[in-house]
């Protein structure tokens, strides 16, 4: 626990600390801290929801569909293709990444208020995995009316999961 709070107070990206988190999966968490991070992380993003409707944003829960589908073991890589943007270019990524995540645990999201500029959208995610929770910023485009997952948000996903984009 401290040297994922040590991490996240010297403002080291957040990729670093949840590769930590991922490689130590041997270790136990915080199960109280972690229920709690995940209770406030939904509130968060239910209060952030109603705002972002509000000034035209996506909505939290579109935007966290997205996040959903593409770690999702369970989803075919088809699936998770389509909710990045050039997902076809990071098949391989998603695949090594769905492997690594087969016996992880369940990593859920809490995607805050979304701030739109064109077609980007902005939202810090509080990602909660069974070692602990990390907020991340995260960026979505809009393309033909959906959004995806940006690349470098995707990529960024990637390497906490260490499949890095090349």
């Amino acid at each position: 626990m401290f040297v994922r709070s040590r991490f996240i107070q010297r403002g080291v990206v957040a990729a670093s600390a949840l590769v930590i988190a991922i490689g130590l999966t041997a270790c136990g968490s915080d199960d109280e801290s972690s229920d709690s991070a995940a209770t406030s992380a939904s509130a968060t993003a239910s209060a952030a929801e109603t705002s972002a409707a509000a000034a035209g944003a996506p909505d939290s829960a579109e935007l966290q569909s997205t996040l959903d589908i593409l770690l999702d073991p369970a989803k075919p890589t088809t699936e998770k293709t389509a909710v990045v943007v050039n997902g076809e270019a990071r098949t391989a990524n998603i695949e090594a990444v769905t492997a690594a995540l087969a016996n992880y645990g369940k990593l859920t999201f809490a995607v805050g208020e979304a701030t739109v500029n064109g077609d980007t959208a902005t939202a810090q995610v509080q990602i909660v995995s069974p070692n602990g929770a990390m907020p991340v910023p995260m960026t979505w485009q809009n393309v033909d009316g959906t959004w995806k997952i940006s690349d470098a948000s995707a990529c960024q996903l990637f390497a906490m999961g260490q499949s890095p984009c090349v």
